[in-house]
């Protein structure tokens, strides 16, 4: 269903993966989706296409340049070496790209996953454009981030919280919450009782939970479906 694409980001080009849903018109919502410290695999292209099936243009951009692992410890060196002030460019130019799209009307979200989903509730702030951040179970520590939060009035926050990573009472989940909040946003806050960090990655069978992860689904589908624009 998708394809590789490339689009401006900080005064060069970031790659993605675009997904459009078969007959999208100037009616469809556009959705960031930002991966894990796996980087751009199929799993998150995946989801990508989950969304162009759902009905959104979705775009996945390639944070770590091509960069990818199985292994853990490459993961964690990945995140350590991902320059935020790029990310962010990623973030902002993947939401001008969406906005330019033939087939994109109304807002855009973002939704992403361990340090994809602290990134996607970082984008509303980033970005004018965009309106919704989902995360799943974010994990990059506020104090490195530093986010700015004040361009979060009206918009709209959702935080998918899992038990290992201490639920929505976890200090991380909080500080984000209230951060928002302050700044004029909403935040919804879901738990999944006895879930591991990546419930949604059904490429992890160690953490997977199928039943978490369709609720956690539609949950998300339910907040980036109201990003669609009002037909009166």
């Amino acid at each position: 269903m998708g394809m590789k694409v490339s689009y401006p980001s900080a005064g060069g080009t970031t790659d993605g993966y675009l997904a459009v849903p078969d007959g999208a018109d100037r009616s469809t919502p556009g959705v960031i989706v930002l991966h894990e410290a796996w980087g751009l695999v199929p799993h998150v292209t995946g989801i990508a296409d989950r969304f162009a099936e759902a009905g959104f243009v979705a775009l996945a951009p390639d944070l770590f340049r091509g960069r990818a692992t199985t292994d853990p410890e490459r993961a964690r060196q990945l995140v350590a070496d991902l320059p935020l002030e790029q990310a962010a460019a990623d973030i902002t130019g993947a939401a001008e790209f969406l906005a330019g799209r033939p087939e994109v009307a109304g807002e855009i979200g973002a939704v992403g996953f361990s340090i994809g989903g602290s990134l996607a509730l970082w984008a509303p702030a980033l970005s004018d454009r965009v309106t919704a951040g989902v995360g799943f179970y974010p994990s990059l520590p506020w104090a490195r981030l530093n986010p700015d939060w004040s361009g979060y009035a009206g918009k709209h926050a959702v935080i998918h919280c899992s038990e290992e990573d201490g639920t929505s009472t976890a200090a991380e989940v909080r500080a984000a919450a209230a951060a928002i909040e302050a700044a004029g946003g909403t935040v919804k806050l879901y738990d999944y009782p006895g879930s591991r960090h990546s419930f949604f990655n059904d490429d992890s069978p160690a953490s997977y939970d199928r039943v978490d992860a369709v609720t956690a689904w539609a949950r998300t589908i339910e907040t980036v479906r109201r990003l669609a624009p009002t037909v009166v």
